[in-house]
């Protein structure tokens, strides 16, 4: 399989008012790039206009945007990755400031910001809100200055197309590849672009609601997954301070009368901090098993870079 420099990659479902648009647009922007629609199903000749257009087409026949974008990451091989939408609300004159970053090697994601530049009518009501407040957790879980997580326009390198697990379905695959990277301790760079509002004839897939509720479960297993002492110990902390306050009266008796009223809730108390115990426990066993994985993971990683070096050097030497 050819390995292009830079690959545009385009998810698409139901884009037939602007996917020529967005093809013809990043065509200009990017002449020497190949243009890849990855179809999702569509109904509405979006796949023909896109070969039409001059992009080449791939089929992905499960629905959901995280099945696109695994797909991605599987069927096309290239050094520099470009990921937007075919809605025409990215605006592919942003695409160099994206790349930059990519080719002087300091980041190894760039993701397009829109809060600070977008249309009036570009969000939906309640999104900025949502948005911010899973920004919001996504900091405080990995301590990071974050902006706009949720952006679908984004620039990565093939180091991240090798080692991304995409396990997301739908739309709260934004959300993934964002605390995967965290996780993985990859660096993310957001640059300011222009958010544009979806042409009238060109309805949103988006449900406000539905989404929003699936990004917070997401957010809720990844942080389980990859931050599990922060999730337990959390827990066993509020565990513990209800065993203290109900603990409380039992000491107390004993303390004043050298004896024990309150049976049950001496028992109470006890069995909280043996809960308690376990939670801590829990956390700290599946802490020490994820770090030992990602040092496995960075050891597979160093070899395989080592590899294709060799690889390199002898097809050149």
């Amino acid at each position: 399989m050819m390995k292009s420099k830079i690959a545009v990659t385009i998810p698409c479902y139901n884009e037939a008012p602007t996917i020529v648009k967005v093809i013809n647009d990043f065509k200009q922007e990017l002449p020497d790039a190949e243009i890849i629609v990855i179809d999702n199903n569509s109904t509405d000749g979006s796949d023909a206009l896109a070969k039409e257009a001059g992009a080449r087409v791939l089929y992905e026949k499960r629905q959901g945007k995280g099945f696109v974008v695994a797909s991605i990451m599987r069927k096309i091989q290239a050094d520099y990755y470009v990921m937007v939408d075919g809605d025409d609300t990215y605006p592919a004159e942003y695409i160099h400031q994206l790349l930059q970053p990519l080719y002087d090697e300091k980041a190894d994601m760039v993701v397009g910001r829109r809060l600070e530049s977008f249309d009036n009518r570009a969000f939906r009501p309640m999104h900025i809100f949502g948005n911010k407040m899973v920004c919001g957790l996504i900091n405080l879980i990995f301590k990071t200055k974050l902006t706009d997580p949720m952006s679908g326009y984004r620039a990565f390198t093939d180091e991240i197309a090798a080692e991304l697990p995409i396990v997301a379905i739908g739309f709260d695959i934004e959300t993934e590849m964002t605390m995967q990277l965290l996780y993985r301790r990859f660096v993310i760079h957001e640059v300011d672009i222009h958010y544009r509002e979806r042409p009238e004839n060109s309805p949103s897939k988006l449900n406000t609601f539905r989404d929003g509720y699936r990004v917070l479960l997401k957010i809720l297993k990844l942080l389980v997954a990859y931050k599990p002492l922060t999730f337990f110990g959390s827990i066993a902390l509020a565990v513990f301070a209800a065993a203290l306050v109900i603990g409380y009266f039992p000491i107390r008796e004993y303390i004043e009368f050298q004896y024990v009223f309150s049976v049950p809730k001496a028992v109470l108390a006890s069995s909280l901090v043996i809960v308690g115990m376990v939670l801590l426990t829990i956390g700290s066993i599946v802490t020490i098993t994820n770090y030992r994985l990602l040092e496995i993971s960075s050891i597979l990683s160093v070899r395989q870079d080592y590899f294709k070096r060799g690889n390199q050097n002898r097809r050149h030497g």
